[in-house]
């Protein structure tokens, strides 16, 4: 694409998003919701409280379920175990920690997933 025609693209987007500003700011419901934050906030103010606070109030237990899944990201994940694997046809040994040796791979796709899985040692 050109840069002119890019240029003309985005000019019409932008004039777009322009007049469906100017069509929210004649919402009746958008002057309400306007005014109804504003009041709320002067109230707050007046009174010395937050908005946190009046969350805390109207659901004592927002703030733990919003705390939850944050720590339970932050638990370790259990390190893998160390899998011996010993073909019995040739001898070879194999150690991995996971599914992805190229060489186990190979053996799972000759002798089948559980024939190898077998050979564990």
């Amino acid at each position: 694409m050109s840069r002119l025609a890019e240029f003309r693209k985005l000019e019409q987007t932008l004039a777009a998003q322009l007049a469906e500003l100017e069509a929210m700011k004649g919402s009746s419901e958008l002057q309400k919701e306007i005014e109804f934050e504003t009041k709320l906030r002067d109230l707050l103010a007046k009174y010395g409280f937050s908005l946190r606070d009046v969350i805390n109030l109207l659901d004592p237990q927002a703030n733990r379920r919003a705390a939850a899944p944050v720590a339970a990201e932050k638990t370790p994940r259990r390190a893998r175990q160390m899998r011996r694997y010993k073909n019995p046809h040739n001898g070879e040994v194999i150690e991995t920690k996971g599914g992805n040796h190229k060489l186990l791979k190979e053996w799972k796709a000759q002798y089948g997933a559980d024939k190898v899985e077998s050979w564990l040692a």
